[in-house]
């Protein structure tokens, strides 16, 4: 459940976010919504895939887990001296998707505005855990105003995808995949569901359309992408350490 608001600083002054990475924290996804203009950043680490949504269309996101429920990059790490369950987020880039919880972009008076979830479990009242988003007086934390800044740039990011993924339709780029893990001679696992784009047919497209896409910047994302599913090897071998140990 959640119980999203605008974000104000009366009602919320002593709000806090805590800023650690871990499943509690609702960080144990399998993948991260993203947008052609991250994938720069994400393909060094994660592997980027085509997702359909109930509309019919598709979206682009960011694989980081094979199975449900799981993040793969979600990694153990106790503090010293205390028991071994902390964790901590193995890859230098954290998605966009990802870094702006409790947080999201709402409309209130046709105007984006920040609203934050509050029954969201990164979220705390008083004390000196996690990161305070206003000052004492009432002004903005500078970790609000950061905050503020990767909501937009998500926000326009997340809307200029559609004319990335129309773009791919339109050359009919997308084809479904589908991978077969096998972690022992028992255990076997099938990621399905998910779209990748066909090379074939992009090195095929003529001048003029190659052209259009490159312009747009979108043939750069196209080879990026194509680029990012090296990473399925990354994943494959985190799951499998994952299964040998038992976790």
């Amino acid at each position: 459940m959640s119980r999203t608001v605008l974000l104000n600083n009366l009602e919320h002054h002593d709000l806090r976010v805590i800023v650690a990475r871990g499943a509690r924290y609702g960080d144990g996804e399998m993948l991260a919504p993203t947008f052609f203009g991250e994938f720069r950043e994400l393909q060094a680490h994660y592997p980027i895939v085509f997702q359909k949504t109930a509309d019919g269309g598709f979206r682009s996101v960011a694989l980081l887990g094979l199975r449900p429920g799981e993040n793969l990059f979600l990694e153990p790490e106790p503090a010293p001296g205390a028991a071994a369950d902390g964790e901590r987020w193995d890859a230098h880039y954290l998605p966009m998707a990802i870094a702006r919880l409790p947080f999201l972009i709402g409309i209130a008076d046709e105007e984006p505005m920040v609203h934050i979830d509050l029954d969201h479990p990164r979220v705390v009242r008083g004390g000196d855990a996690g990161e305070a988003l206003f000052l004492e007086h009432g002004g903005t934390s500078a970790f609000l105003q950061g905050v503020a800044s990767l909501l937009r740039a998500l926000h326009d990011g997340l809307r200029d995808d559609a004319g990335f993924i129309a773009a791919l339709r339109r050359h009919e780029l997308l084809e479904p995949f589908a991978l077969d893990i096998r972690l022992d001679e028992r255990s076997q696992h099938r990621l399905s569901g998910f779209h990748t784009i066909d090379e074939r047919r992009l090195g095929a497209l003529d001048g003029a359309a190659l052209q259009a896409l490159s312009q747009a910047g979108h043939l750069q994302a196209a080879y990026m992408a194509l680029a990012s599913l090296s990473r399925l090897r990354d994943l494959i071998e985190r799951l499998s350490r994952r299964h040998a140990a038992g976790r």
